[in-house]
């Protein structure tokens, strides 16, 4: 976006209307992601349906929905695959599907991914938009529909419901809504074990929120920027510190910053993150609204109720106590040992030329994932965007579980694309357009091959 010119502010249209080019672009990347693996699947004899809906952990979620927990595989070489392993939200939901249309349970979990895929769609939008604008935010979602693992996002697995929840509960802490954040952080940890990620964000959201009220209360001459969540959009043209639009000449496409208060350092204007030499201060993070006290307090008691409830219930179903979910986890080898064993396994890649590609590649991604992090930091990203993010890269990266599945689960840190789609935000519409049509195109073929061939673990 070039040429920037900043107008009087207008009231802002309602947050799903902003969201529905962004809604529409990821519809039409996902359809076409679904008809490439339709017709790549009908060639070499197998069913797309099959694919999306009955193979790998989709098969384990359904066995929950219809029978309940209690299942497990004991492979030749010992190793324990209980069902145990994974949180019950996604298979409540099926069974609900199930109970009340008349989809089985593996199609009801197709259902439930599709609508909750458009729902983290609609929440990535949210929270770029509340942070950089809706031109960052419409980028931000396409970016994520397009990853070359997009094809998850279409799947029976739980990665499309985690990202609605965390992302909504992201939105909710930038807004203020504290009571939504916990709860929406409880339901992300009925859901994944990454779960924990949302608390993190919660709380230290929260404490942070403390610990600048309490500063700017004994600050001689400070005062409170107070206004209500719902009050925000009716502020923008007043309130130090909110939002301004601007207009994009000749592409129709509106935003809006975050107007400095007196005598602090202007932000950065949308789509302006990666092109900034220094830190600015993070767009948004001055306009949480302020909250009673009890509020964010009770969120954050409310925030790890899902994830702490299960794992202590699987404690007791096991009867090895408050940790034996890890027991649980260990049997499926998976674990946190800080990277040593992805470490390992990367490094075991330049034992010979062809595999020494691969590894070569894998470093690259693991470096561009830091990168793009570290921007983040030094663009003072929101202190939730940041926790959250840490904590998801951390777990996926630092796990010692089944390799092939790391892409997959870094997918709900859609955090790490904002400055991305920063960039993206700054080309005019029709080169932005074409970028994305070629890495749609990209993504709908490398997912119908992947499905294909080795698939998600």
């Amino acid at each position: 976006m070039t040429d920037l010119d900043t107008r009087v502010a207008r009231p802002h249209a309602p947050l799903l209307r902003r969201a529905a080019p962004a809604l529409l672009g990821y519809a039409a990347v996902r359809a076409l992601g679904l008809l490439v693996l339709v017709v790549w699947s009908a060639a070499r004899g197998k069913s797309a349906h099959t694919l999306l809906t009955a193979r790998w952990d989709s098969l384990w979620y359904t066995r929950v929905a219809e029978l309940g927990y209690g299942y497990q595989v004991r492979l030749p070489n010992g190793d324990v695959h209980s069902n145990l392993a994974f949180f019950p939200l996604l298979p409540w939901l099926e069974r609900l599907g199930h109970t009340v249309t008349p989809l089985s349970y593996a199609d009801a979990g197709f259902v439930v991914s599709l609508l909750a895929s458009l729902a983290a769609a609609a929440g990535i939008f949210a929270v770029a938009d509340r942070v950089y604008g809706p031109r960052v935010g419409v980028c931000a979602v396409l970016l994520w529909a397009v990853l070359p693992v997009g094809v998850v996002q279409s799947m029976a697995y739980s990665e499309s419901l985690f990202t609605a929840l965390a992302a909504w509960a992201l939105y909710a802490v930038l807004t203020g809504r504290w009571l939504s954040a916990g709860t929406l952080a409880a339901l992300a940890g009925l859901t994944r074990p990454v779960g924990m990620a949302v608390v993190a964000a919660v709380w230290t959201a929260a404490v942070v929120s403390f610990v600048r009220e309490r500063g700017t209360r004994h600050t001689p001459g400070a005062h409170h920027d107070e206004h209500t969540p719902d009050a925000h959009s009716a502020t923008h043209a007043s309130t130090p510190g909110a939002h301004a639009h601007t207009h994009a000449p000749g592409t129709g496409a509106h935003s809006h910053s975050h107007a400095p208060a007196p005598g602090t350092p202007a932000a950065p204007a949308p789509g302006a993150l990666v092109s900034q030499g220094a830190p600015a201060p993070a767009p948004g993070a001055s306009v949480i609204p302020r909250a009673p006290l009890w509020r964010r307090a009770l969120a954050m008691l409310i925030a790890p109720l899902g994830a702490a409830g299960y794992v202590l219930w699987v404690g007791h179903r096991t009867g090895t106590g408050p940790l034996g979910y890890l027991d649980v986890q260990a049997g499926w080898r998976n674990g946190f040992d800080g990277g040593y064993a992805f470490a390992r396994f990367v490094g075991d890649k330049f034992t010979s030329f062809p595999s020494a590609l691969a590894g070569l590649g894998l470093v690259i991604g693991v470096a561009l994932l830091i990168w793009l992090y570290v921007t983040g930091v030094r663009g003072r990203q929101p202190v939730a965007l940041l926790v959250y993010t840490g904590v998801v890269l951390a777990l996926a990266l630092c796990a010692s579980s089944y390799f092939g599945s790391k892409p997959r689960l870094l997918m709900p840190a859609f955090p790490v694309l904002l400055p991305l789609a920063g960039a993206l935000a700054r080309l005019r519409v029709p080169r932005s357009a074409l970028v994305v049509a070629g890495l749609a195109v990209a993504a709908a073929v490398y997912g119908a091959f992947w499905l294909n061939g080795s698939g998600p673990p």
